[in-house]
């Protein structure tokens, strides 16, 4: 552990970072998973709302520098395509 009083500080504040940044990751990743899961039932309308929320969760955690920029355009690229096979 740290003896100096600013390390002591900067553990803690990363530590209450990684939580933050932890919560964000796991809602971003069940939101993809929830549109996944209407396309698989084949739930047109559901999956087009879903989407729209996915992909300013995903705009989101890009911002924050939660994950790369071109993983979030891949991701929604992805689940656009799904979503949009079904309508086809």
């Amino acid at each position: 552990m740290a003896n100096i009083k600013s390390a002591i500080k900067r553990v803690r504040t990363n530590e209450d970072h990684r939580l933050q940044n932890q919560s964000v990751k796991t809602d971003v990743r069940s939101h993809i998973k929830k549109v996944e899961a209407l396309v698989a039932n084949k739930d047109v309308d559901n999956a087009k709302a879903a989407l729209q929320t996915a992909v300013k969760k995903i705009d989101k955690a890009v911002q924050k520098g939660l994950i790369h920029q071109n993983k979030g355009n891949r991701q929604k690229s992805r689940l656009a395509q799904q979503v949009n096979g079904l309508s086809a």
